[in-house]
């Protein structure tokens, strides 16, 4: 059974006569006749009651055409959701991105993406970078935005932003008077970090030991703005990016300028490596290469 019969047949019946069919096709009426006549064999039923005036679908006929009609139609809104798909109006992003990047970055994200392309779902999947890389490597979500460096062979990287890490300390602390500070400056006090599964405890704590010491820890947490209230009641210091400082509306909180070298914070979206890119996440990467970098 081929579909071309199935479009003739439904034609023929739809004007009820083989001739204005014809008129309103690219086919000639013996074309049609011949289309109706092989889905009749194969089916081994009579499609028309041809022994009056105007045709009239037999009861077979009749099932035949209603279940054409449906075939139709199902191919034709298959064609359309395929198409919506190939130009990203449609379809579902799992994103995953650390609490912190998430603050600064993910609305933005969201928003440039849901004004192009309102139609598609990107869920937000809040985790640490180290479970991020392992999600993605695993492919149960598709794109990840940590903090670089990460494994190259395992990730197609497209590097986002980088900020400076800049002191947080209480306005009353004797470094806040400060124009700047070198980290060697800051192994007798105590570090309020990240906690182990995100990227950052552990590279604040490997430029600790670069410049020579290992931090004191009083505090770990996974949430920025808890980091910057323990600073606030005078608990510890915190290394944190610059950017992070003008979401925190705590007065007392000054920040202080690391002297050279300076630590930075390399932020990239990653991929998993040889796996399907859907037309919508394509176009997810496309605006974070272009509109926000």
């Amino acid at each position: 059974m081929e579909l071309r019969d199935i479009k003739s047949f439904i034609g023929v019946a739809d004007h009820k006569s083989f001739t204005k069919a014809a008129e309103h096709s690219y086919l000639s009426q013996p074309s049609l006749s011949k289309a109706v006549k092989k889905l009749e064999d194969e089916l081994h039923v009579e499609l028309f009651d041809r022994s009056t005036r105007y045709l009239r679908l037999t009861d077979a006929g009749q099932i035949v055409y209603t279940q054409g009609k449906k075939t139709l139609a199902a191919l034709t809104e298959l064609t359309t959701l395929l198409d919506e798909l190939t130009d990203g109006e449609a379809g579902e992003i799992k994103m995953g991105v650390p609490p912190l990047i998430g603050t600064l970055f993910f609305p933005k994200i969201a928003r440039l993406f849901h004004e192009q392309y309102p139609n598609v779902t990107l869920e937000l999947i809040e985790m640490g970078a180290k479970i991020i890389e392992q999600l993605v490597k695993e492919g149960q979500i598709d794109v990840g935005l940590i903090v670089l460096p990460v494994d190259e062979t395992a990730f197609n990287i497209y590097p986002f932003i980088t900020d400076d890490f800049v002191l947080y300390v209480h306005q009353d602390h004797p470094l806040a008077r400060k124009n700047a500070v070198s980290l060697s400056e800051l192994k007798d006090e105590k570090f309020i970090v990240f906690s182990e599964h995100f990227s950052l405890h552990d590279h604040i704590i490997n430029a600790c030991k670069e410049a020579g010491f290992t931090p004191s820890i009083s505090y770990e947490s996974s949430q920025w703005d808890l980091i910057l209230e323990l600073v606030a009641s005078k608990l510890g210091i915190a290394l944190l990016p610059n950017s992070i400082f003008e979401k925190q509306n705590n007065p007392s909180i000054k920040t202080i300028p690391l002297q050279a070298p300076s630590l930075l914070w390399k932020l990239g979206v990653i991929t998993k490596k040889e796996s399907y890119h859907s037309f919508a996440l394509r176009r997810l990467l496309e605006i974070i290469k272009k509109d926000l970098n």
